[in-house]
């Protein structure tokens, strides 16, 4: 006696869940798909805008009148140039590790012709740098002028926050910054400062050391679409599988 003997064909109610079951799930891995392209499109975008401002000639950073319109969209990773002088004594110190080790991202506020401030991330700096200690020169004197790409501000993190009370720093919050400085007129971004030329060298390092600048943005929606489209298929294959079985099973009873 075979199986499809003893088989029975499954009820109407059985089939309307299963159906409703294949539907569901078939819409909601298409529909991930297919997002997935979007994201997918967006990220190529990003890659292929963040990389030309980033290798472009500087521009301005943007005056105080442009701040207002500063986003990630319009202007993060924007190579812009600037004028001023620093305020040493006011330069704060964000805990950091990079493939120099762990260390200080150096922080420093630019005060430029017309009053305004940018921070300038000046680079890293080892934990054991003399700056930290107050006990060196801690950077150039007089005007400067200098170049770097922009970027925002970023918030407090989950797993330690900054403390400006005990002037202990995790992430590059220019409002935070600003407010425990009594920084006026502060931009609501801050400027990695490029490297100086012939500086990037681990084997006799310069501190503060600029250019450092991580630009990685992970880009797996590809596999992702693949993926939900190929889950689709399979509901889509099983539904049909179920489909013909049950015709079968319907023929011969």
């Amino acid at each position: 006696m075979t199986d499809d003997s003893i088989r029975r064909s499954r009820g109407p109610v059985a089939l309307g869940l299963f159906a409703l079951l294949g539907l569901v799930l078939f819409a909601t891995f298409v529909a991930l798909g297919t997002w997935q392209v979007k994201r997918l499109a967006w990220k190529r975008d990003l890659i292929a805008r963040v990389d030309a401002r980033v290798h472009a000639a500087p521009v301005a950073v943007p005056s105080p009148g442009q701040w207002p319109a500063v986003t990630a969209k319009s202007a993060e990773y924007r190579h812009v140039s600037l004028h001023g002088r620093f305020l040493h004594d006011r330069q704060t110190l964000v805990w950091t590790a990079t493939d120099f080790g762990s260390g200080y991202w150096v922080m420093t506020p630019l005060q430029q012709d017309d009053g305004s401030i940018v921070l300038v991330n000046r680079g890293f700096a080892p934990a054991d740098w003399c700056g930290a200690k107050r006990a060196c020169t801690l950077g150039p004197e007089g005007e400067a002028t200098l170049t770097g790409l922009l970027r925002l501000s970023e918030p407090s993190g989950l797993l330690r926050s900054n403390d400006p009370a005990r002037n202990s720093w995790y992430t590059r919050d220019v409002a935070g910054i600003a407010k425990a400085r009594g920084l006026d007129r502060a931009a609501p971004f801050f400027v990695d400062e490029d490297a100086a030329p012939g500086t990037l060298d681990q084997a006799k390092p310069s501190w503060p050391q600029g250019g450092l600048t991580v630009i990685a943005f992970p880009n797996n929606h590809l596999s992702y679409l693949i993926t939900w489209y190929a889950l689709a298929l399979l509901v889509l294959g099983a539904g049909i599988y179920v489909g013909r079985d049950e015709y079968r099973l319907r023929k011969k009873s």
